[in-house]
């Protein structure tokens, strides 16, 4: 999709009142379903999936807009965090591995004959 598109879409949904923006997602789902090339779901992380089957578990059950935004606000952040915590982890662990992998640096040990001092060989 261009960025004008993408543009395009995006300034006449924040135009629509929150109702009708979740029409907007249950259509845009559907024609996902029927005509989508590859599932792009498989990308989030389980607690985005989990957060998405909350927000429309609640939408089903007539749960408050408000109550829904606050919710899955609260979701978002606990992703984040998680999201971060998952990346720092990952970089300790190339770190690691790198510094396995590497040899380790050569270092002239003062017990060698030529580091000693003079009358001492």
């Amino acid at each position: 999709m261009h960025d004008i598109l993408r543009e395009r879409l995006w300034r006449t949904l924040e135009a629509l009142p929150e109702e009708r923006v979740y029409q907007v997602l249950d259509y845009v789902e559907f024609l996902g379903s029927k005509y989508a090339r590859e599932n792009q779901a498989k990308n989030l992380s389980p607690l985005r999936r989990f957060g998405e089957k909350l927000e429309d578990h609640m939408r089903m059950n007539g749960v408050a807009l408000d109550a829904i935004r606050g919710t899955m606000g609260v979701m978002g952040t606990a992703d984040k965090v998680v999201s971060d915590i998952t990346q720092a982890g990952r970089s300790i662990i190339r770190e690691v591995e790198a510094g396995l992998k590497a040899p380790p640096p050569i270092s002239r040990d003062a017990t060698e004959a030529r580091d000693l001092p003079p009358g001492r060989e």
